[in-house]
């Protein structure tokens, strides 16, 4: 029977040292190909496999699209790119942001979680928010195993509670049993893939993270419609009841879960305060020119009205400052 041989791995926030401990408890011979997915700045140089490269024997390096799985590898997502599986080839992708990130944990996750099924190993480490709790639910489904680092252990906690939360975890340790555990379940037999059927749910979101033009053209959705909009391209959002995990997408298929979703919005709403803010401040600062200038030329009424434009547009600027500074 075929091992565990498909190790993908998630973190965020404090995430980065958690992963090379994991990595440095790998040994050289291991029989599985290892994926991560690290929550990465749009500017980012992309240091992380030299970083991990160094941290165990295993080799570590950005892949290719297309590139075939081998085991003894450590496949990390480039910044911007979604790092999807299909059988036996890796996929890289600029599909819709999931939980604001791309690349994102989820996607991995279900990916593999389709691809792979039983033999899938999914990890969730430090981070904030709840990035890889849908993924790792989708591997649990598939009949995969559900590794968790102990959210006392985690540098940002956010994604070990939410996994917990929210999947059955199978182990859940400190970051420094992780590495051994994997090297002992990659030798383990898993189930047969037939007894996990794939849920169509699981294929058509798949299919989105990799702008698959059937689905994205198809008009169809899963869920129900929601009563807000999405808040990257302001398009109906669909609402997804995944267990006791809440989740949106939108037709295009950018994905939040609850808490990604107010996180995003309350970026929108932060935006959008700034904005009048700087809108209010210009009025300000023209009104009061134009009521020097009216005193100027004499025009009493004309520069008295302009003073007050001027007072109501700074009584305003002051309100928006001020829930600015308090929140």
């Amino acid at each position: 029977m075929t091992g565990h041989d498909i190790v993908a791995i998630g973190a965020s926030a404090g995430g980065f040292e958690a992963l090379q401990r994991v990595v440095g408890g790998l040994p050289e011979d291991l029989p599985a190909a290892v994926f991560v997915v690290a929550h990465l700045g749009r500017g980012s140089t992309g240091m992380l496999p030299t970083i991990l490269d160094r941290a165990g024997p295993l080799e570590a390096a950005h892949p290719e699209d297309g590139e075939p799985v081998e085991h003894g590898r450590i496949y990390v997502a480039s910044p911007n790119l979604h790092l999807l599986l299909e059988d036996g080839t890796i996929r890289l992708s600029r599909g819709p942001h999931e939980n604001r990130h791309r690349p994102a944990v989820d996607p991995l996750f279900r990916t593999a979680a389709l691809a792979y099924g039983p033999r899938v190993v999914g990890v969730v480490l430090s981070g904030a928010l709840d990035d890889g709790s849908a993924g790792l639910r989708a591997i649990k489904r598939r009949g995969g195993v559900a590794v968790v680092q102990d959210p006392y252990d985690a540098l940002v906690p956010g994604m070990p509670q939410s996994a917990l939360r929210h999947v059955e975890v199978d182990h859940l340790l400190a970051v420094e049993e992780i590495g051994p555990l994997l090297s002992h379940l990659v030798r383990e037999p898993s189930e047969e893939e037939g007894v996990y059927p794939v849920p169509d749910e699981m294929e058509f979101e798949s299919k989105m993270a990799g702008l698959d033009p059937t689905v994205i053209d198809s008009g169809e959705h899963i869920g129900e419609l929601a009563a807000f909009s999405c808040p990257e391209c302001a398009g109906p959002l669909y609402e997804i009841h995944d267990g006791e995990l809440i989740r949106f997408r939108c037709r295009v298929g950018h994905a939040y879960t609850t808490e990604s979703m107010l996180e995003e919005k309350s970026e929108v709403l932060e935006g959008a305060l700034y904005m009048a803010l700087n809108t209010l401040e210009e009025s300000a600062a023209m009104v009061e020119r134009l009521a020097t200038r009216s005193h100027e030329n004499g025009q009493k009424l004309a520069a008295a009205r302009f003073e007050e434009r001027a007072r109501e547009a700074k009584r305003r600027a002051w309100v928006i400052r001020r829930i600015l500074t308090e929140t």
